[in-house]
């Protein structure tokens, strides 16, 4: 496993935006955009792992992660 796999990852369409937005909470607030879903999170799983080597070369702790912790299911509860 990566480390990068530890951190959730969500593409979005943004109205306000006319694309789609990727992110990684806990880690990073947008970043990555586009018109192509997939293309969207292929490029946001580079810039965590991108992300993840500045923390690494500054001799840093990765930020606490966020995959695993039934994200999903703890979203659908706040609706």
């Amino acid at each position: 496993m990566k480390d990068s796999d530890q951190y959730a990852k969500v593409v979005e369409w943004s109205e306000e935006d006319q694309c789609y937005v990727g992110s990684c909470p806990g880690l990073m607030l947008g970043g990555c955009h586009g018109d192509d879903e997939l293309a969207v999170f292929e490029e946001l799983c580079h810039v965590v792992d991108d992300i993840l080597q500045l923390y690494r070369e500054d001799g840093k702790a990765l930020p606490p992660a966020t995959a695993g912790r039934d994200l999903v299911n703890q979203l659908q509860d706040v609706a």
